[in-house]
């Protein structure tokens, strides 16, 4: 195994923080308007930089996205034996001492292999104060590809929180499933949302967002229930169409380059999966599937949805690798609102059989401290803001 005495330290930056003192008094003035908990918008994100986020080399103003901040991989990754959490007086540097196989450089970037598990340090780092928390979750495009990413933190007992008060760097684990990929140093796989306090919504405050802004375009009175909204998936597929989804093709030799979009033809990595004549779609447990929601959903403009990832009340599958919906998810300049949820969907254990309309997750909805500047799709170069049933960026339409 390669030597990892000096990672920790070696990948640690200097970052230049605009002076304490002027942060300290934007953040008074801010705290007095809008609501006194709640996930971060945009505009305050943009005031974190430099106070409580800070990044080896400059942050791109795309990277502020309506109610998160795409995370970016750093100068290299280390190819580990197994998973891991560091654990409450562990560090990820630690681990890596006794879990390194192989370190390789991202500078001229490099391909992961499916199958594998590698830790990458990220070029942002967090010095958080009190009350302010993060959670991450992959992106989309990144989830689109079968690609299990989790966030990881110096003392962590848990994958994708970033506790309140947490100061120190941050890491991917990366675990490429169907294809291979290839990434290089900035390469953005994972994005994290800062909250202050504790923001989710109890059941009865979602019933009551539903009634003002009616999530659920198809229906008067969803299922909701832990905070969250019922999503039902579609098998029956929209009228004309005979492709209800795709299914990962296997050993696909050529890997997938994570900044190339529309560079790949759909029909060389995946296979259509057609309607069923009856009953449903059996999820075979070594397959992925691209699946979509029967309904359309929307996300009110101060309010953020994630969709939970993995419920075995309604089944052994996970739904949703990439969970985050952004303020204005589904509503579009045109005044109409409602956007299908892409499902991606690994059964787990058992061939599990699911039919139209099936229960597959739940969006949970938390409130922003303040409506962002921008919303999804709007003017911000959104991917996926009038999606159907849609592969990821870096494929062609189907044909």
């Amino acid at each position: 195994m390669a030597d990892t005495s000096d990672w920790g330290e070696r990948q640690t930056p200097l970052f230049d923080a605009l002076p304490m003192q002027r942060r300290d008094a934007e953040h008074a003035l801010r705290e007095t308007e809008g609501r006194t908990t709640g996930i971060l918008p945009s505009q305050r994100l943009q005031e974190l930089v430099g106070w409580q986020i800070f990044a080896a080399r400059p942050i791109d103003a795309d990277q502020i996205q309506p109610s998160s901040i795409d995370l970016r991989l750093g100068a290299e990754v280390r190819r580990v034996e197994a998973s891991f959490l560091p654990g409450e007086r562990g560090t990820v540097a630690e681990r890596i001492r006794e879990l390194e196989i192989e370190r390789i450089d991202l500078r001229p970037g490099a391909v992961l292999r499916r199958g594998q598990v590698y830790i990458a340090p990220l070029l942002e780092r967090l010095e958080l104060r009190k009350r302010y928390a993060g959670i991450a979750n992959p992106k989309s495009s990144t989830g689109r590809l079968d690609v299990f990413v989790r966030l990881i933190t110096d003392c962590g007992t848990e994958f994708d929180r970033v506790p309140a008060n947490y100061r120190g760097p941050l890491y991917a684990e990366i675990s490429p499933r169907s294809f291979d990929i290839r990434v290089s140093e900035g390469s953005r796989l994972l994005q994290l949302r800062i909250q202050y306090g504790s923001p989710r919504l109890s059941d009865s405050a979602v019933r009551d967002l539903h009634d003002r802004f009616h999530l659920i375009a198809d229906e008067a009175a969803p299922d909701i229930k832990n905070a969250g909204v019922a999503i039902r998936v579609d098998v029956a597929g929209v009228p004309g169409a005979q492709i209800v989804g795709y299914r990962a093709k296997k050993d696909v030799e050529v890997p997938i380059d994570v900044e190339r979009i529309g560079g790949y033809r759909a029909r060389d990595f995946w296979e259509p999966v057609e309607r069923p004549p009856r009953g449903g779609i059996v999820l075979r447990t070594d397959d992925f599937y691209i699946l979509a929601s029967k309904q359309a959903v929307w996300v009110p403009g101060d309010t953020a949805g994630e969709m939970i990832a993995y419920d075995t009340a309604v089944g052994e599958f996970r739904v949703h690798y990439a969970g985050f919906f952004d303020p204005g998810f589904g509503c579009h300049a045109d005044g109409s609102r409602g956007t299908r949820a892409v499902l991606e969907v690994r059964s787990h254990e058992v061939p599990f059989l699911v039919e139209d309309n099936q229960i597959v997750g739940r969006i949970v909805y938390h409130e922003l401290i303040e409506p962002p500047r921008r919303l999804y799709g709007q003017g911000i170069d959104s991917n996926y803001a009038r999606q159907g049933l849609t592969l990821a960026k870096h494929f062609t339409p189907w044909d």
